[in-house]
């Protein structure tokens, strides 16, 4: 009977789509290592070719970083390209192992917030309006610039905020913009912004932190004032 090549699985077992379904850490490490290789040989998939490969490591991927490329190539459907991307990959993930974790901010209050991102909105001219995703303990995700406008004002869409937010899987957010006239006092256009984002959140369940206003040297905290 002909073996299957991976395309020709059924799609829950396919390695790329069970690692876009479930995530990377439900792939054993054959899996994965068929997502680098891509394919296997005429006479077996590229799971099995890894099943394998593995199999003469003990299971081992420190002993599987340790073959050359030459020992690799040895495998019938493991060529020069293949042997170079599964030894990187071991590569990388010994040096993962060596780094410690990247430190996340906090931004949980106004001041930290208005510390963080002065350095980035001090010398505009114009207007940028930023989005600060975070986590259930206030640890940054990812900051996000939303829109770059104007000397007065900028378009902010709610719609692309709460894309975002929920494509980073977050759980708090925070706005942020400058006025590069230097005043604090917030806008119409600032209220009507702060008010259709602070509705979207309660929808979606997401915590509206804080709309911050910065300018070189101080800021407005829509939250310090209690409108958030």
């Amino acid at each position: 009977m002909d073996k299957l090549n991976i395309n020709q699985w059924a799609e829950e077992d396919r390695p790329r789509e069970k690692l876009m379904r479930l995530g990377a850490e439900s792939l054993s490490n054959a899996e994965l290592l068929a997502i680098l290789i891509g394919s296997g040989s005429t006479k077996e998939s590229a799971v099995d070719l890894m099943k394998r490969v593995l199999g003469d490591c003990n299971n081992n991927l420190n002993t599987l970083g340790k073959m050359t490329i030459r020992q690799l190539c040895e495998y019938n459907g493991v060529g020069e390209a293949k042997a170079i991307t599964i030894l990187a990959a071991c590569e990388l993930g010994k040096r993962r192992q060596m780094e410690s974790p990247e430190e996340r901010p906090d931004l949980g209050t106004a001041t930290r917030i208005y510390n963080y991102m002065h350095p980035v909105l001090q010398d505009l001219d114009v207007e940028e309006f930023w989005l600060l995703l975070m986590n259930q303990n206030h640890r940054l995700i990812k900051k996000v610039r939303i829109a770059h406008g104007g000397i007065t004002e900028v378009s902010v869409d709610v719609r692309i905020i709460m894309r975002e937010a929920v494509l980073a899987g977050a759980t708090i957010l925070a706005v942020c913009h400058n006025h590069p006239s230097g005043s604090l006092r917030p806008s119409m256009a600032d209220n009507d912004i702060t008010n259709s984002i602070k509705k979207a959140c309660q929808v979606m369940r997401i915590h509206f932190l804080d709309h911050v206003i910065i300018t070189d040297g101080a800021y407005f905290s829509y939250h310090e004032t209690g409108r958030v």
